[in-house]
């Protein structure tokens, strides 16, 4: 299947892909990740193995929508839990650095 990553396309193949990733350790991830065969691999490592890439010319998201075209599996970050609502003063407090004291 051709696939675009960092501009330039790609003929990946699922086989391939398993075969590319044959001997690779994963490394520690805590963002997206990628399911190959039993191991989890983190987007930007399976890009730099597939394209020979710099990882900084691509997305961790262009690796991820290749990936789910080829029918492997996608593991996206959960996405942080919001603050709580502040009120002004204590809003103020925290960019001083200081406590309220009432």
């Amino acid at each position: 299947m051709r696939c675009v990553i960092a501009r330039f396309p790609f003929d990946l193949t699922k086989n391939g892909v398993l075969e590319s990733m044959k001997g690779i350790k994963p490394e520690p991830s805590t963002g997206e990740t990628v399911t190959i065969g039993r191991r989890q691999y983190p987007a930007k490592q399976v890009g730099a193995v597939i394209t020979r890439q710099d990882r900084r010319d691509f997305s961790a998201a262009e690796v991820l929508r290749a990936m789910a075209k080829l029918g492997f599996t996608v593991n996206t970050a959960p996405e942080p839990a919001p603050e709580p609502a502040r009120d002004p003063l204590e809003q103020a407090s925290a960019m001083l650095g200081t406590t309220t004291q009432l």
